[in-house]
């Protein structure tokens, strides 16, 4: 069977894979694709919130200056995205609502408003009466919220499509198979074997291979990177005409201390997610998974019982021991990890693709993504 050749492989087709591929290929580099099914797996299931400041945690400083850069990158991704292509990127720039419903959930919310003005971020207060002056259909039982104008939500269905459409445009080959193995001489990555046993040589190697990275064979057991799959499942319903926009903004909920987001689309649609399971990679949707997503849609947003639903889907997140990804240097010369998004794949699309292509360019990781390398997760080393 024939050997091929490619300047760059990329193995793995979802946002991430696809918008480097783009990035790469723009600047006039030969790139490949490999992926069975590109865009088609957790890509297509999210939720696509771009919410660096309702989704930061306690300690996670610099995962959060990782987040706002990337959310700062949307508009002209986006934008760059629509002029090239002629196609909707999906970015809708609405702001973002955190809403909590009774006292508990209140003060909890309030915690977290102020830990996020600690960090510097930009989010108001409000009371029930103020929330429901931006929200009419939420609960009269809602108590309080938290106004980010800067979070917003994209459409990651559009995106996908529009990425698809400028890879091909601007010349990315896609090998619609899976990599079983890739081909190593010595401590140094050569290329890929495929799942029909051909095989495509190449001087550098990117691994956006998600939920499934540390399966990816031919690495070492001990340069596998540390994530794993985490199941979510999302509802999408359909909003009558009589009640559109049933919400103006993303609406985050927490309702007697159980968390839900609910986002809408152009065109009625409502994203309803999403639950957090560790069961491998099973990606069934469970009849409790969907029970406890309209209990506590419902809670918040009445008219949930009145919406049809057309889509139940689960699709698998990328973890990693500290939640934060993997971007960088694997262990391997030639391979680069881009993994591990978990929560903020959609997110962290623009910026991962940034990072990733100025490290093929010039061989040194951005100072932004420093970070992130594999080697955090290294035990350390006890002087003798």
């Amino acid at each position: 069977m024939a050997e091929r050749t490619s300047e760059v492989v990329v193995i793995g087709g979802g946002l991430i894979g696809l918008a480097i591929a783009w990035r790469l290929a723009a600047d006039g580099i030969q790139v490949t694709v490999c992926d069975p099914t590109p865009g088609s797996q957790t890509s297509a299931v999210a939720a696509g919130m771009l919410a660096p400041v309702t989704e930061v945690e306690y300690g996670e400083d610099e995962l959060l200056a990782l987040n706002l850069a990337s959310v700062a990158a949307w508009p002209g991704f986006a934008a760059e995205l629509e002029e090239l292509t002629g196609r909707p990127a999906g970015l809708n720039r609405t702001g973002t609502l955190s809403v909590a419903y009774d006292t508990d959930d209140v003060a909890a919310l309030r915690r977290l408003a102020d830990y996020q003005r600690r960090l510097g971020l930009e989010v108001e207060e409000l009371t029930g009466r103020e929330v429901r002056k931006r929200e009419p259909l939420l609960a009269a039982g809602v108590s309080g919220g938290v106004w980010v104008a800067g979070d917003h939500s994209v459409d990651n269905r559009r995106t996908v499509a529009a990425l698809l459409r400028a890879t091909e445009l601007t010349g990315v080959r896609f090998e619609r198979q899976q990599v079983s193995r890739v081909l190593t001489a010595g401590t140094t990555a050569v290329g890929v074997e495929l799942a029909d046993g051909s095989t495509i040589r190449s001087a550098q190697l990117i691994a956006a291979t998600g939920p499934w990275s540390a399966q990816l064979q031919g690495i070492p057991e001990e340069l596998r990177p540390p994530v794993r799959p985490v199941k979510g499942e999302i509802l999408r319903l359909r909003v009558p005409e009589a009640y559109r926009p049933a919400l103006h903004h993303t609406v985050r909920a927490t309702a007697r201390g159980f968390s839900v987001y609910l986002v809408p689309r152009p065109g009625g649609e409502l994203v309803v997610g999403a639950t957090t399971t560790e069961l491998g990679y099973d990606t069934r949707v469970l009849a409790g998974g969907v029970f406890s997503l309209l209990r506590d849609a419902r809670m918040v947003l009445p008219i949930t019982d009145e919406l049809e639903l057309v889509e139940t889907v689960a699709g698998l997140r990328p973890a990693t021991p500290d939640n934060a990804p993997i971007l960088g240097a694997s262990g391997l010369d030639g391979l680069l990890w881009a993994t591990g998004h978990y929560r903020n794949g959609v997110l962290l699309t623009p910026i991962t693709a940034q990072v990733i292509a100025e490290t093929v360019r010039t061989g040194q990781i951005p100072d932004l993504a420093a970070p992130f390398a594999i080697d955090r997760f290294s035990a350390p080393k006890v002087a003798r």
